[in-house]
């Protein structure tokens, strides 16, 4: 459903092998989260899609841990940055900005909404109703930060 649904709106992305349940689990175990049924049904088709460039539209499993254990652990960012707990990275805008879904209090992902991350001003911006609507609006440029 995913590759079709980026496809129908650019042949500009490509898909990696899907990612392997235990890639999932480890995510939510190490990040302490539910995944969203949307994304997680995106990593279950494939790890990760990236632009003719090799840039990411949807990060992989390593690159969402990576990047989520980093920004919640930087000690030199609690000074400058409110805590990021309460959010789940997946993606990235090139320019230091990162795309998001809202954590709530007991580890879900209770709503589809996706978010921008501002790294200059510390502003958390909702953008988008849904992944999907998220992945059409970046590819097309409906979306722009």
């Amino acid at each position: 459903m995913w590759k079709e649904f980026i496809t129908s709106i650019s042949e500009e992305y490509y898909f990696k092998e899907p990612a392997s349940k235990y890639e999932i689990s480890q995510i939510q175990k190490e990040l302490n989260v539910e995944l969203p049924e949307e994304l997680a049904a995106l990593l279950n088709e494939t790890n990760g899609v990236c632009d003719s460039w090799n840039c990411p539209l949807i990060w992989s499993t390593s690159l969402i841990m990576e990047d989520n254990q980093f920004f919640r652990g930087f000690e030199e960012y609690r000074d400058i940055y409110m805590p990021f707990d309460n959010l789940f990275f997946f993606s990235d805008a090139g320019n230091g900005d990162l795309f998001c879904y809202a954590i709530q209090k007991n580890g879900n992902i209770e709503k589809n909404d996706i978010f921008v991350w501002n790294h200059e001003d510390d502003s958390r911006t909702w953008i988008a109703n849904s992944l999907k609507q998220f992945v059409e609006g970046w590819i097309t440029g409906k979306i722009s930060i």
